[in-house]
């Protein structure tokens, strides 16, 4: 025997006002809950990024001391490690180019580099987020000194 029940078919129901005001105001607190936490991560990011950055260069003036027996000026710069340098002190075994380009920090500024330096040899950092000496937080310089 083979029975069916057939269930009265209710009216298609949407949702009402109420039920969409409760989602609206609990998807706003939990906007207002993660989007601060997720906002400050980029700041973060950059430091980790200007931190990594600055490895990668004084790697590549490791290298270049290695073949040239002293790092470059101040004045020749970060530039010597993509371009063979021109005056003193000279580069006579420049093995290079020992990066692509002459790199830019996070915040789209060049890394600064001294030799000899305040921290030691030689110093290569960024000014942070404000491009200014000091400060605190994502505008706190970032240096070779910190690793």
């Amino acid at each position: 025997m083979n029975r069916r029940h057939h269930l009265p078919l209710r009216a298609a129901r949407g949702f009402t006002l109420i039920e969409i005001l409760v989602v609206v105001v609990i998807l706003g607190i939990l906007a207002a809950i993660v989007v601060p936490r997720v906002m400050e991560r980029p700041g973060e990011a950059r430091v980790t990024r200007a931190k990594q950055d600055i490895q990668g260069i004084v790697t590549a003036l490791s290298l270049y001391k290695l073949d040239n027996f002293i790092y470059p000026s101040t004045e020749q710069g970060l530039d010597a490690l993509v371009t063979k340098p021109t005056g003193q002190p000279d580069a006579p075994n420049w093995k290079g180019p020992y990066l692509d380009r002459t790199p830019k920090d996070p915040w789209g500024r060049p890394y600064q580099y001294a030799h000899p330096g305040q921290h030691g040899d030689i110093d290569i950092y960024s000014f942070g987020a404000d491009g200014k000496p000091g400060g605190d937080g994502e505008a706190a310089d970032v240096g070779n000194w910190d690793q």
